[in-house]
């Protein structure tokens, strides 16, 4: 496993980009991994699908997560045409209908499959539970309006044939969005299984992965690091291989369980992610949640201690950001084409 400190790969990277010619970047090994756009949330912030879809192919890239930035009939005609032409796929981002919202998500819906979409990928809470949430009735209203919307999406999904997925999102705890999947179980819902997410809410791992990964339409793959701090831990996005997740593992479980999802990268290059666990807010919404698991993410955050701490990106330039965005993206296909087979 190699360890993860902070950016002192930043040798490794440069010195893997500099062997990278222009010449050879034309001739760019190619990866079934796709990309999502939240790669680049941090600094590039991508807002164009096409422009999204050509940067991820001199990547290399095997397919997109992405919004559809125009639903016009003739960018999509475009963006399909590029698509086959390149033989990538993609996976549609959007939110979820919630109150007004119905004939956005329609739209969203028919321009998905216009494209020849995979699926439509979407989540219930923008932000982090621990962060969003004060009180246990603020979280119920949430709750409630998240069912809502979900009642309206999924039947919404299944009359135009498309695959709808919810990603785990710092929101639902494991066994919160078994229950929902559950409730709503249909062919065409599932969930886009995001590899680090339910860290933020104690939950293991590798649990998550084995739990959801029948369900699984969708992936965001990420390795993770950890370290302590006072009220809780510090949980940052590394390159993979990087971090201490067993990545290889991860990919068997899943493809075994659903050998046709596609397997998307999400690399947030930002700074690291504060846990505060021990905090009276953090466990306003999770009053019934073991101290168990608890004790098991405290040992767990202390034996995967990095051996430097984990750098932070925003004191860095501005150029220096953009880079190091970048390369983690490239580090990673990399790594899904040599270490992954993929």
């Amino acid at each position: 496993m190699i360890h993860y400190d902070g950016f002192a790969m930043m040798h490794t990277r440069r010195t893997f980009l500099a062997a990278c010619s222009a010449a050879a970047f034309a001739q760019t090994p190619t990866t079934k991994m796709g990309v999502a756009t939240t790669c680049y949330m941090t600094v590039r912030r991508p807002k164009d699908t096409l422009e999204f879809l050509e940067h991820c192919h001199s990547l290399g890239a095997g397919g997109i997560q992405a919004q559809l930035s125009n639903t016009s009939p003739e960018y999509l005609k475009t963006l399909r045409t590029k698509l086959e032409s390149y033989g990538m796929w993609i996976e549609v981002m959007s939110g979820l209908p919630r109150q007004g919202g119905e004939e956005a998500f329609a739209r969203t819906l028919a321009a998905a499959k216009e494209v020849k979409a995979l699926c439509i990928r979407s989540a219930c809470l923008g932000g982090r539970r621990y962060e969003t949430f004060a009180t246990m009735d603020d979280w119920q209203k949430f709750v409630a309006t998240s069912h809502a919307a979900l009642q309206k999406a999924i039947p919404m999904a299944e009359k135009a044939q498309v695959t709808f997925a919810i990603e785990n999102h710092k929101d639902w705890t494991i066994d919160e969005l078994l229950a929902i999947l559950k409730k709503y179980s249909s062919e065409r819902f599932g969930v886009c299984l995001d590899t680090g997410n339910n860290i933020s809410l104690l939950d293991d791992a590798m649990e998550v992965v084995e739990r959801l990964a029948p369900y699984a339409v969708s992936t965001h793959i990420k390795d993770m690091a950890l370290e302590e701090y006072p009220d809780g831990f510090l949980l940052a996005e590394v390159p993979l291989g990087a971090g201490y997740l067993d990545i290889p593992k991860i990919l068997k479980v899943i493809t075994a369980a659903r050998p046709n999802t596609k397997i998307t990268l999400e690399m947030i290059t930002r700074d690291p992610l504060k846990v505060p666990c021990l905090t009276d807010k953090y466990w306003a919404t999770f009053p019934q949640r073991e101290a168990s698991r608890l004790a098991r993410m405290l040992r767990t955050v202390r034996e995967a201690k990095n051996p430097k701490p984990i750098a932070k990106l925003s004191p860095l330039p501005a150029k220096t950001q953009w880079q190091l965005e970048e390369d983690n993206v490239v580090l990673c296909l990399k790594y899904a084409r040599e270490r992954l087979a993929l």
